[in-house]
């Protein structure tokens, strides 16, 4: 059996600096379950930290010494002879695996208190989702840049054939660039509500609108207007207006798309008429929707981009001024437990002092990654 290893353990006098891993046929499981399993549940003594290694658990098999050890090359079972003692190596991986399988429930428990006691961190995926906005505007742009040329090209040809301005000979290209232009626009502007979505919670946390685990929960599951109030104050009258601006700008586009380009609002209905067909949204009610849809998807997507800058300049503006250089300038996850002890409050107080945290971090972070201990 496995057990904790004791005085009664035969093992080298030198075998913690002499031990060798032993590679198994079976996985082990992930080394943060193998450490609940063993330490937290059962009680199995860990070594504490050595240079590039986190922990260390002796164990007992049948009466011989192994090591179970994760350090910055991953989680590890080690022997006196890994050839010798390999038979044994993988019947205790077989039965830590087992053990872990059944030990479940106290996995889930650990997860749970955690929670409750918002003992936990919040990935932070800001700045790859920012990235891939940008990625897919400037792709937009350039499709758009193709599109002038084209029009150029087109001038061009007109006036050295000495053919009339009104005169069309673009063929199908110009029309394809167009609408892959479209296509970009409109994806652009999906990847922005996929950003905002996820970077409104994070502001959130930081400001103090969100502290805790169950909070931020709810909101990441709450519609994207009570996300963006998280984060903003709109009692003011120009964040008002932002509101305003990019909820429009969701509800009618992006919404629009996301659920199959057919709305919520009979947009994909037309209705038989002696005019012929007739789309149910007549002109007259559509009201104050600022941008619109055509039958090709088409839309103002120069105002569309104007909402989504607005939306950058106020985001880091103010008092979420210092949450930029977190948010967007580092992968740092909101440590949760940072809102609690006043850390983050602190840090918000000025730019400067946020800049100072995120070094702070960002080297317990390496260090950590690095097991220089």
């Amino acid at each position: 059996m496995v057990k904790a290893a004791d005085c009664n353990t035969s093992a080298d006098k030198h075998f913690l600096l002499s031990r060798k891993k032993v590679v198994t046929k079976r996985k082990l499981p992930t080394y943060y379950l193998v450490y609940f399993l063993l330490v937290d549940l059962l009680g199995f003594k860990n070594l504490g930290r050595f240079e590039k290694i986190d922990w260390s658990i002796p164990i007992d098999f049948n009466g011989k010494a192994f090591l179970l050890e994760h350090g910055k090359f991953g989680l590890g079972l080690y022997a006196h002879d890994p050839e010798g003692e390999r038979v044994a190596a993988e019947e205790i991986a077989t039965r830590v695996q087992k053990a872990v399988k059944a030990a479940t429930p106290f996995f889930d428990y650990l997860a749970r208190q955690a929670v409750e006691r918002s003992e936990v961190n919040v990935i932070n995926n800001s700045t790859p989702l920012l990235c891939r906005f940008e990625f897919m505007r400037e792709t937009y742009k350039s499709k758009c840049a193709e599109l002038v040329a084209e029009r150029e090209l087109h001038a061009l040809r007109v006036k050295q054939n000495n053919l009339p301005l009104g005169t069309w000979i673009f063929g199908g290209s110009h029309l394809n660039l167009k609408q892959e232009a479209s296509w970009l626009a409109i994806s652009a502007i999906e990847s922005f509500f996929s950003w905002s979505e996820h970077v409104l919670i994070h502001v959130a946390i930081l400001t103090g609108g969100t502290t805790t685990a169950r909070e931020i929960a709810d909101l990441a599951a709450a519609d994207w207007s009570l996300k963006f109030k998280a984060a903003f104050d709109i009692t003011r009258g120009e964040e008002k207006a932002l509101f305003d601006s990019v909820l429009s700008l969701r509800q009618e586009l992006r919404n629009y798309i996301a659920h199959g380009a057919f709305g919520k609002n009979g947009e994909a209905f037309s209705f038989h008429s002696s005019a012929g067909a007739v789309p149910v949204l007549l002109p007259e009610k559509i009201g104050s929707k600022k941008f619109s849809l055509g039958s090709n998807l088409d839309f103002d997507y120069e105002l569309a981009f104007g909402v989504v800058d607005t939306f950058v300049m106020l985001l880091w503006s103010g008092k979420r001024a210092p949450a930029q250089s977190y948010i967007q300038g580092s992968s740092l996850p909101a440590i949760l437990t940072f809102c609690a002890d006043g850390t983050y409050s602190r840090a918000m107080a000025s730019v400067e002092e946020m800049e100072q945290l995120v070094e702070y971090l960002s080297n317990v972070a390496d260090q950590a990654a690095n097991m220089d201990w």
